[in-house]
C-alpha cells in the first residue's frame, strides 16, 4: 500500500480516480489545486498524481516544488493531461516528472502507471539503503583509524569519490593503499558495479596489453578464445592500476589514449570498444622522478594525477597504532587475549618501515606463538629480529651471501615452506620493500610478487 496524493481540480476524476486507488489498496490524500496538494507534502506521499491546467496553482508549479524542495527524496510525480496540453506533459517530463497519462484514462492504465512508478521509487529507495551499508562497510573494511591525519584523509576519500575524475593514491609500500582505492569505488555512484583490480608489477611485461587491454582468438599463440581484458572487465565500474609505475614505457601511450578516447582496441582486433570506466591508480614511487629520468611519460602522469590522495606512513599514524593492533589481535584468533601497556607503547613508538603490513605480520606471529593470554615486550623482543634479541632459531650464521638460512633438518624438509620462509625473511630484512627484497633474492621484481601471491606473503 502507497500513499498517494491526487491533485486535480476536476471534482468528478477526483473522486473516480480516488475510487480507483483505495480499491487497489493505496491510501489517498486530495487536493482540489496545487496550493492544497503543496499543503499535504508534509504528510510525506509515496507518489504524487497532478493536473497540468488548475486555477490557483497549475500542476507544472507543483512539481517544481516537489523536485526542488525534495532533492533527495523528492516523490515521483505523474501527470495527468489532456490531449490538448502534450506539449506541456513532456516538458514537466523534462523538469523531472515520472510520467503522464492522457485523460481520459482507463482503471488498468492508471494502476499500471501507478505501479511503475512505486516500483521505480521503492529501487531507488533499496539503492539508497545499500549505499548507505556499503558506506559503513567501507568506513570498516581495514580502515582502522582515530588519528586526525587518517581522520582528515576519509573526509578527503569521501569528496574523490563523488567524482568521476581519475585519481592516483600515493604512499609508503603497506600503509593501505588498496584500501583507499577499494573506499574510493564503494562510495562512488559506481559502488554497484565491478571493482577491479590490477597488480602491474605482478603481470609479466609481455603479457600486459593483452591483460588490460584483452585480445581476440588467434591474435597471438595461446590466444585459443578472446578476452575481454582488465579494463572491460571494469565496464561501469572502476578499474584499480596498483604499482602504476610499473606499468611498461610502450604501453603507457595507449593507457592514455584509452582514457582521452573511451575507447580500447584488443589485441588483434580490427574495432574499438567503447568503455565507460573509473580509474583509480596506486604507487610508492614518485612518479614525478619517474618522469624525469625518462620512466614514465609525463602526459600520462598529468592525466593520472587528476585527484592526489597521500596515505601517510604508519610513524605518522600514533594514535592509530594500538587501534591497529588490538583489531589484528581478534582477527588473527586472539579474542580474550591482552597486550600490557609496555608493549602498546614500544610499538607505539617504532618506526614500522613495513608499516601496517609489517604490524599485521608482527601481530599474526606474536598472536599465533604467544605462549599465554597475554602478549608482553619480551613477546616482541623473542619473535622480531630487529629488536636486537631474536630466538634461538633465528640464531644460526649467514649463509654465504649473508642470508641467514636455518640448519637443515636430518629427517628432510618442504622446499616449498624453506622458499616461502626464505621470502619471508627477505621480506623483514628490507622493511617489507618489493622492489630491494626482488634486488636482495636477484629475482625480477614480477616473480617475486607472484610468490608472494603464491604462498599469500602479500
Amino acid at each position: 500500500m502507497a500513499r498517494i496524493l491526487l491533485i486535480d481540480d476536476d471534482t468528478n476524476l477526483r473522486e473516480v480516480v480516488t475510487f480507483m486507488l483505495l480499491e487497489a489498496g493505496h491510501e489517498v490524500l486530495p487536493a482540489a489545486n496545487g496550493q492544497l496538494g503543496l499543503e499535504l507534502l508534509p504528510q510525506k506521499p509515496d507518489l504524487v498524481l497532478t493536473d497540468i491546467q488548475m486555477p490557483v496553482m497549475d500542476g507544472m508549479e507543483v512539481l517544481r516544488h516537489v523536485v526542488e524542495d525534495n532533492p533527495d527524496s523528492a516523490p515521483p510525480v505523474i501527470v495527468l493531461t489532456a490531449h490538448g496540453t502534450v506539449k506541456q506533459a513532456v516538458e514537466a517530463m523534462q523538469l523531472g516528472a515520472f510520467s503522464y497519462l492522457l485523460k481520459p484514462f482507463a482503471r488498468a492504465e492508471l494502476l499500471m502507471a501507478v505501479d511503475q512508478a512505486l516500483h521505480t521509487r521503492g529501487l531507488e529507495k533499496d539503492n539508497a539503503r545499500l549505499r548507505h551499508l556499503l558506506q559503513e562497510k567501507s568506513a570498516d573494511s581495514g580502515l582502522i583509524h582515530q588519528s586526525k591525519i587518517m581522520k582528515n584523509l576519509m573526509q578527503q576519500v569521501q569528496q574523490v569519490a563523488a567524482s568521476d575524475a581519475t585519481v592516483l593514491i600515493t604512499g609508503e609500500s603497506g600503509t593501505g593503499k588498496e584500501l583507499i582505492s577499494r573506499s574510493c569505488h564503494d562510495l562512488s555512484p559506481r559502488f554497484d558495479q565491478p571493482f577491479v583490480p590490477v597488480n602491474c608489477g605482478a603481470i609479466p611485461p609481455d603479457l600486459m596489453e593483452s591483460e588490460l587491454f584483452g585480445h581476440t582468438k588467434g591474435a597471438f599463440t595461446g590466444a585459443g578464445k578472446d578476452s575481454l581484458g582488465k579494463i572491460r572487465q571494469a565496464q561501469g565500474g572502476t578499474l584499480f592500476l596498483d604499482e602504476v609505475a610499473e606499468l611498461p614505457l610502450a604501453l603507457q601511450p595507449k593507457l592514455l589514449r584509452v582514457l582521452e578516447s573511451h575507447q580500447v582496441d584488443p589485441v588483434g582486433g580490427n574495432l574499438p570498444v567503447d568503455v565507460d570506466f573509473r580509474l583509480v591508480c596506486a604507487t610508492h614511487q614518485d612518479l614525478e622522478t619517474e618522469v624525469a629520468e625518462g620512466r614514465f611519460r609525463e602526459d600520462l602522469f598529468y592525466r593520472l594525477n587528476v585527484l592526489h590522495l597521500h596515505l601517510p606512513p604508519l610513524r605518522e599514524r600514533g594514535d592509530d597504532v594500538s587501534l591497529l593492533w588490538d583489531h589484528f589481535t581478534l582477527l588473527h584468533g586472539g579474542a580474550g587475549v591482552l597486550t600490557t601497556e609496555k608493549l602498546h607503547e614500544e610499538l607505539r613508538v617504532k618506526p614500522w618501515r613495513g608499516n601496517v603490513r609489517e604490524l599485521k605480520n608482527i601481530n599474526q606471529r606474536l598472536v599465533l606463538m604467544r605462549q599465554s593470554d597475554t602478549l608482553e615486550l619480551a613477546d616482541l623482543h623473542r619473535l622480531s629480529p630487529r629488536s636486537g634479541k631474536v630466538s634461538p632459531a633465528m640464531q644460526e650464521p649467514p649463509s654465504e651471501n649473508g642470508f641467514p638460512l636455518r640448519t637443515l633438518p636430518p629427517e628432510g624438509f618442504s622446499l616449498i615452506a624453506m622458499e616461502k620462509e626464505i621470502i619471508r625473511q627477505a621480506l623483514e630484512i628490507c622493511a617489507g620493500n618489493r622492489s630491494k627484497t626482488a634486488q636482495f633474492l636477484d629475482i625480477p621484481r614480477h616473480v617475486l610478487i607472484y610468490r608472494l601471491e603464491k604462498y599469500d606473503l602479500s
